[in-house]
């Protein structure tokens, strides 16, 4: 087998390719949103380089395939070309992350207050996570709205918006098992 070029030289002009053919700016707002889908997949593996064996870690490798999943369904142009059967996101992919959200939060104290994000080094990983995912579905949204006629499937928003309340859930969860306290923000600001 025929080993393949890194480098292909089709993007020195300032484009690039979407699934489909079409060509469009590197600054395209829709490469804006798989480029921080991947972004938080980079995140989300540095992540689990530091979890010991066990379900989080294993939901997180899941999740990582999964932003695959979610990367490729944004960079297809589904004007030219069909939306391949596995860039789909399910509804039992969000309910694997709402149900593991329960699992986590049953053992967590209940919140007072806004969290500072910090702790053992993993939930303060675990909060970068979280912001970018945010960052992402702050993407997503905007390229819906950008682009005229194309509407970004409900399962592929709301899978993005549960994975963030599950990073924070994990990020407490992670502080608890390190023995971390969570800071409360003071609103005081003294």
């Amino acid at each position: 087998m025929k080993k393949s070029m890194v480098y292909t030289r089709t993007g020195d002009d300032g484009t690039t390719s979407l699934i489909g053919g079409v060509r469009v700016p590197k600054t395209h707002i829709r490469l804006e949103a798989y480029g921080t889908v991947d972004e938080l997949n980079a995140q989300i593996g540095c992540l689990v380089s530091q979890m010991e064996e066990g379900t989080d870690k294993s939901l997180l490798q899941f999740v990582q395939h999964k932003l695959f999943v979610l990367g490729a369904y944004l960079a297809t142009e589904t004007s030219k070309t069909d939306l391949s059967p596995v860039s789909q996101i399910t509804d039992e992919n969000i309910t694997r992350l709402e149900e593991a959200i329960d699992t986590l939060d049953v053992s967590l104290p209940p919140l007072r207050g806004f969290i500072l994000p910090g702790g053992s080094y993993a939930a303060s990983t675990c909060h970068v996570c979280r912001t970018v995912c945010r960052r992402a579905e702050r993407c997503i949204w905007a390229l819906e709205e950008a682009e005229t006629g194309f509407e970004i499937a409900r399962n592929v928003k709301q899978f993005v918006n549960r994975l963030s309340d599950y990073l924070f859930v994990l990020s407490r969860k992670l502080n608890q098992l390190t023995h971390h306290d969570e800071i409360y923000w003071d609103k005081s600001c003294k």
